[in-house]
C-alpha cells in the first residue's frame, strides 16, 4: 500500500511478491500483484497473473479497471475475458425452502430442529426467529450469529454488539454465548467473554460436543472452550493465534476441530493440546474466504462469500485429514445469492442463507430500500 501511495510501483511488485510467500495463493496477493505488474508497465506479467486468479474461479473485475487497459491489446486477452464471464454463469441447482418479506431482516445464522422448523437470526433487530415469528427479541442479547442445537433440544447462538445492530448504545463491542428455550422463548444461560486484553472480540460461529460448546472469535483471532457446567471459558487458541476464525466444526472422531480462517485458510486443531496445522491445499483450490463451515461424510462443505464470485464449495479431505484433496463448486451465481453467510446440514441435504444483504451496508451502516427478505436454500448432498 504504502509503495502504491508513493507511486513507486517497482517496490510494489517486491512487496506483493513478499507477501505471497508469506501467504501464499491469497487472492488478495495475488491480485495486489498483477496491479503491480499492470503499474509497473509489464502487462504480460499482470495477465499472467490474473490467469493465475482464472485457474482459482476468481474475479476482482480487472476487466472493468482501467490500470489494466494495456492488457486488452495482448493476444492472450480475449481468452482470459472469455473465461471471466464464464465464471459468472450458474452452477448448481437450489430449491427456495422459505423466504420471508423483511428486507431489513439481515439472516447471519441458522439452525434447523427434529421437526424440520427454521430458525434465523438477524444482525440488524438482534432478534431470534422460527420461520417468521419472534421467539426471542433482545433478552439480553445483541446481534445473533452462528446457532446449533443441543443435544438437550435447547438452541445455543452467538451473540454481538456491532455496530450494525440497530440501537446498539452503550453496548457495542460486548460479545457472549446464549441458550433459549425453543418451547418457551425464555434465554435460560447468558454468558459473557471476558474481555481478553485490549483488542475487539466478536463471538461468530460454535459447535457443540455435549457439555462444551466450541465458539471462535472473529476479531480477536481465538477459538474457546466454554464448559457449560463449570460457566467457564478456556482458549483452545489464543488471540492472535488466527487472522479472522469464522467457521468451525469437528472431525468424525471428535477430537479435532477444523477451522476456517477468512484470511488465512482451513486448520486442523488439536482438542487435546492445542496445536494447529494448516491443512495442505493443491495451488488449483482456493480455502480462503470461508464464513460458515460444516462437515458431510468425508467433506468439509463451506461457504465462501470472501471470494469473488461467492460459493458453497464441497472440499473432500485426505484420509488423514490434514489435505484437501480436491474440492467441487455446489453453488455460485444463483439468483439469490446476494451474500451467502452460514447454514446446516438436516438429512442429507445442505440448507443455508443465501441473501444476508452484509455487503449492502454503506459507511454509515446504513441499508438501501428494496432489498429482499431473507432467502433460505436447499441443496441435496446425497445427491452430488
Amino acid at each position: 500500500v504504502a509503495a502504491y501511495q508513493a507511486q513507486e510501483f517497482g517496490k510494489m511488485v517486491a512487496a506483493a511478491d513478499r507477501s505471497l510467500v508469506a501467504r501464499p495463493g491469497y487472492p488478495g496477493a495475488l491480485f495486489n500483484l498483477a496491479l503491480a505488474h499492470a503499474l509497473n508497465d509489464d502487462p504480460t506479467a499482470a495477465l499472467d497473473t490474473l490467469h493465475v486468479l482464472l485457474e482459482k474461479e476468481i474475479d476482482f473485475g480487472a476487466d472493468e479497471m482501467p490500470q489494466f487497459a494495456a492488457l486488452h491489446d495482448l493476444p492472450g486477452w480475449p481468452a482470459y475475458a472469455k473465461g471471466v464471464a464464464a465464471l459468472y454463469e450458474p452452477i448448481g441447482s437450489a430449491d427456495v425452502v422459505l423466504q420471508l418479506e423483511d428486507g431489513r431482516f439481515v439472516p447471519e445464522g441458522i439452525a434447523i430442529d427434529a421437526d424440520g422448523r427454521f430458525y434465523l437470526g438477524s444482525i440488524l433487530k438482534g432478534a431470534l426467529y422460527r420461520g417468521a415469528t419472534v421467539l426471542s427479541d433482545r433478552q439480553g442479547h445483541w446481534s445473533v450469529f452462528g446457532m446449533r442445537f443441543h443435544d438437550d433440544g435447547s438452541l445455543w447462538f452467538a451473540s454481538a454488539a456491532i455496530a450494525e445492530l440497530e440501537e446498539v448504545g452503550d453496548q457495542l463491542g460486548k460479545t457472549g454465548l446464549f441458550r433459549l428455550d425453543v418451547d418457551s422463548g425464555e434465554i435460560t444461560k447468558s454468558v459473557m467473554l471476558p474481555q481478553q486484553g485490549d483488542g475487539q472480540q466478536l463471538l461468530g460461529d460454535l459447535v457443540l460436543q455435549g457439555s462444551t460448546v466450541f465458539s471462535s472469535d472473529s476479531l480477536g483471532g481465538a477459538v474457546y472452550r466454554y464448559d457449560i457446567e463449570t460457566s467457564e471459558f478456556t482458549t483452545v487458541l489464543q488471540p492472535g493465534d488466527l487472522g479472522s476464525p469464522q467457521g468451525l466444526v469437528l472431525d468424525a472422531a471428535g477430537e479435532n476441530l477444523y477451522v476456517a480462517d477468512y484470511t488465512g485458510g482451513l486448520y486442523r486443531v488439536s482438542l487435546e493440546d492445542g496445536s494447529k496445522r494448516r491443512l495442505t491445499v493443491p495451488q488449483s483450490i482456493v480455502d480462503y474466504g470461508i464464513d460458515g463451515l460444516y462437515r458431510y461424510k468425508n467433506e468439509l462443505i463451506a461457504i465462501q462469500n470472501g471470494i469473488q464470485p461467492h460459493r458453497v464449495t464441497a472440499f473432500q479431505l485426505s484420509s488423514d485429514g490434514l489435505a484437501i484433496e480436491g474440492a467441487r463448486t455446489l453453488a455460485s451465481n444463483l439468483a439469490q445469492f446476494d451474500e451467502p453467510t452460514l447454514g446446516a446440514i438436516h438429512n442429507g441435504d445442505f440448507y443455508f442463507v443465501a441473501n444476508s444483504h452484509w455487503n449492502r451496508f454503506d459507511a454509515e451502516r446504513r441499508l438501501p430500500d428494496g432489498l429482499s427478505g431473507p432467502i433460505i436454500l436447499k441443496l441435496s448432498l446425497t445427491s452430488q
